[in-house]
């Protein structure tokens, strides 16, 4: 069976499995036809191609809609793991919640269902997207497809290289307590592995789609602990992660400045929109577990002391601040200026502390 023909069927099926309107796809068919239009239809060659690099004909709606469309799909996938893991890994009173309810209801099927529906979901779309750029690149005999690629590499919507395919692979590990797990879809043949030595987790998705996630932290070099996910894709340990971004762990990387780079590969802006690695940790947890409570305790260690100095500086600054406002020293302005100027040298002393680090 043709793609063009598996992908028509998909989406009928699709309909049925998501029922809500956000559901966003690759419009495959509709985009084919629109590269059909720049086919030269001559007596001589009907095969004949489109031989340029710029084609103003389907260039205006091809990419500018591709890219919507890519966008919208990425954006639903993530959407949509991130509500199911919610379910499986509840903390508080939700989970208490849920562990009522599954005394009832055994509700693990279901997930488990669901979450291969949307390594379906995000299979099929990333074919439809890799097929049909091949298929623009051949009738314009150009690069512009592959060009594309490294765009949407750029701007972070690549379907396959989302952090939340890595939770959903992780997901269906903690749920086999194996370190494999495969899955016959309606559409391929879905496993997951994880390499503890080498720290690797491989995907293999339909159409032999293969992909590796090194799980090495590359700042501390060891397995990822209490893991984030950068918005460029890059995954670190959050201790290890905020020490490069000159934050403190209680702190947070959200509490990093909007022009803090990346480590690895040094993009600004990517510590807003971190994703916090849930199904990854409780999997080094259970894979790991002497190595996970060894990390536990360190990092709790450092952000004690961390958590300490910082309120000692605060309060120290505190008193000598109300000591010079009573002997009548200062004016409003001179102490918002002092209370600026003396917090940032404080701050960027204890980060160079050898706690810190």
């Amino acid at each position: 069976m043709k793609f063009g023909c598996a992908f028509r069927e998909y989406l009928q099926e699709e309909r049925e499995w998501f029922v809500d309107e956000k559901c966003a796809h690759v419009e495959y068919i509709r985009l084919k036809k629109v590269l059909k239009s720049c086919q030269k239809d001559t007596s001589s060659d009907k095969n004949q191609l489109c031989q340029c690099q710029s084609c103003p004909l389907c260039d205006q709606q091809f990419f500018s809609e591709l890219m919507k469309e890519a966008s919208d799909v990425v954006g639903y996938f993530s959407s949509r793991v991130k509500h199911l893991l919610h379910l499986h890994i509840a903390t508080g009173l939700q989970r208490y919640v849920l562990r009522l309810r599954q005394c009832f209801k055994n509700d693990r099927q279901a997930l488990s269902q669901e979450g291969r529906i949307l390594i379906e979901y995000i299979s099929m779309n990333a074919i439809a997207l890799r097929k049909i750029l091949k298929k623009y690149d051949k009738v314009h005999s150009s690069v512009n497809g592959e060009n594309f690629k490294s765009r949407m590499h750029a701007e972070h919507i690549e379907l396959l290289h989302s952090p939340w395919l890595i939770e959903l692979g992780a997901f269906y590990l903690n749920s086999s307590g194996l370190d494999g797990c495969e899955l016959d879809g309606v559409y391929g043949h879905f496993s997951c592995d994880l390499n503890i030595t080498k720290a690797v987790m491989t995907l293999v998705l339909p159409d032999s789609i293969m992909l590796e996630y090194d799980l090495t932290c590359a700042i501390c070099l060891d397995f990822v602990f209490n893991p984030y996910a950068l918005s460029c894709g890059h995954i670190f340990c959050k201790s290890c992660a905020c020490s490069a971004a000159s934050v403190m762990i209680f702190q947070g990387l959200k509490a990093a400045t909007p022009e803090t780079k990346c480590p690895i590969c040094r993009e600004v802006g990517v510590y807003s929109k971190a994703v916090r690695m849930l199904e990854l940790d409780l999997l080094v947890k259970r894979r790991c577990r002497e190595y996970w409570n060894e990390r536990l305790a360190v990092e709790r260690v450092d952000t004690l002391k961390q958590t300490k100095e910082f309120w000692n500086l605060q309060s120290t600054y505190a008193i000598r601040l109300l000591y010079l406002i009573g002997l009548g020293f200062l004016s409003s302005e001179k102490i918002d200026a002092i209370i600026t100027v003396y917090l940032y040298s404080q701050l960027e002393k204890l980060k160079r502390s050898p706690h810190h680090e």
